[in-house]
């Protein structure tokens, strides 16, 4: 992307004036090289997303943000509906609250290399993955009401995790404000088999070692220790979100010039909080927040069961678990004053620091842990949000590498059994129903997310605690 068409205000912050029917500036929170890297579409969207109506301070871009439907990938946004703000679909995106949960063991390395291939066998014999894959469980009309409408909770109360687990996930396990009713039959019908799977592309099952630690204090809170033993899972709302985003689009683009929306962009599909169609999305989206929370926790006791079976004397137990495709309502300061704002993020992570009052009081001094996935060649990040990402970014940060190229230029560089025996080479075990897609989700169709967190720590957006490495990797 062409650095002119920015004014640099720091090293890691680029601002873009506005112009034309842009309501405020937009600022994307990179290095010069990651901006560089970027595809023009990024520099388009995020000056689309500010043309929104009732759009607060600014439209960002994240370190790792890269081309997506309407709104970039990497994209935070807040609306105020006292100014006739918008809820997007697109400023979700269709994998409604795909998030990164993690896992600590109380394993250390010398510990899981012996058993290492027969945890990988087990993980993957005990955590369904890819295209279609199904579960165990298969939800009647009333128990998908239930677990729509209660998440996590619905889960634990099913016998699929502790109760202390709930403390240790966004919005305690249950996002309020959900309506079953709002989530069509056709979403439901792909839900029904697939509670407790991982999918496929991106999403994962990984045990990974602590190889760095930045932070020794906060590591320490979240308990984390070099060469310890942690699992992530990377996933989100299944059939189920992707069903309730492609159904919304539809509608808002239909109903948006009865609103007296103009659209830049079909694909950027809103309509305004306090409509029919918003408060139905909301409820939807929210439902399906619910139904990646669940799914998540379900997931949980599959590793546990697997972990049982070949390392019984590990203690899992949940660190953190965040979603980066979402719509929340919170309170942030602007123009020195407290605002009620509906803020949009979409793969990008919520990033509360020291003392929010939303966090659990475990997370208090340190700030909430920000979870990074990475590839699973490369590594993973924890970090901790900050107080100046509040006014920087809405308490926001990256959430991931972000693609470097599409899944079809992966397809024509790698081969799915060649990128499992070189990582083989390199000590990491993958195991996938899919070789087409380890070829998709080879390392090198990332950005470098080494650089990625390096630019939100360098920006102050959230501040690096530890570096995790992979050593299994159950891909979808």
């Amino acid at each position: 992307m062409d650095i002119s068409q920015f004014t640099r205000h720091s090293e890691t912050e680029w601002f873009i004036k506005p112009a034309g029917r842009m309501r405020v500036p937009a600022v994307i929170y990179a290095t010069e090289e990651l901006v560089r890297d970027m595809d023009q579409k990024v520099f388009e969207q995020t000056t689309n997303v500010a043309t929104l109506p009732g759009i607060v301070k600014a439209s960002y871009a994240m370190p790792d943000a890269h081309w997506g439907y309407g709104f970039p990938i990497g994209g935070v946004a807040a609306f105020d509906p006292a100014e006739g703000g918008v809820v997007s679909a697109g400023g979700v995106g269709f994998d409604v609250s795909c998030g990164v949960r993690t896992m600590t063991t109380g394993l250390t390395v010398e510990e899981l290399e012996p058993l290492k291939t027969r945890l990988a066998d087990a993980l993957y014999r005990h955590v369904p993955a890819g295209v279609g894959s199904r579960g165990k469980i298969k939800l009647n009309d009333d128990q998908m009401d239930e677990m729509l409408a209660a998440g996590a909770s619905w889960a634990v109360g099913r016998g699929y995790g502790r109760p202390q687990d709930l403390e240790r996930i966004e919005e305690s396990g249950r996002m309020r404000g959900a309506r079953p009713e709002a989530v069509s039959e056709r979403a439901r019908d792909r839900q029904r088999e697939e509670m407790g799977t991982l999918g496929s592309g991106n999403h994962y099952c990984e045990v990974q070692r602590v190889a760095a630690i930045y932070d020794a204090e906060i590591a320490s809170a979240y308990g984390l220790r070099l060469n310890d033993i942690v699992i992530s899972v990377h996933c989100g709302s299944r059939g189920l979100g992707h069903q309730i985003g492609t159904e919304f689009l539809k509608k808002m683009a239909t109903s948006a010039p009865g609103y007296g929306i103009k659209l830049p962009d079909r694909e950027l599909a809103c309509a305004p909080i306090n409509s029919t169609v918003g408060e139905e999305y909301l409820g939807a989206m929210r439902a399906a927040i619910n139904c990646a929370l669940a799914n998540r926790q379900i997931i949980t006791h599959l590793i546990r069961e697997a972990f049982a079976e070949i390392l019984p004397q590990a203690e899992v137990k949940l660190l953190y678990d965040v979603s980066h495709n979402t719509c929340k309502v919170e309170e942030h300061n602007v123009d020195g004053g407290k605002r009620r704002l509906f803020v949009h993020r979409k793969g990008a992570t919520r990033a509360f620091g020291p003392g929010h009052p939303d966090l659990p009081d475990v997370f208090k001094k340190t700030g909430q842990p920000v979870l990074i996935g990475g590839t699973m060649g490369t590594a993973s990040y924890i970090l901790a949000g900050t107080g100046e990402g509040e006014e920087r970014s809405f308490s926001s940060s990256c959430h991931g590498a972000g693609r470097a190229m599409s899944r079809h230029q992966a397809l024509r560089q790698w081969k799915g059994r060649d990128m499992v025996d070189y990582l083989a080479s390199r000590g990491i075990i993958i195991r996938s129903p899919s070789m087409r897609g380890v070829a998709e989700e080879a390392p090198g169709a990332y950005k470098d997310v080494g650089a990625v967190v390096d630019a939100a720590h360098e920006a102050r957006l959230s501040r690096k605690v530890a570096r995790l490495e992979p050593l299994v990797c159950v891909k979808g």
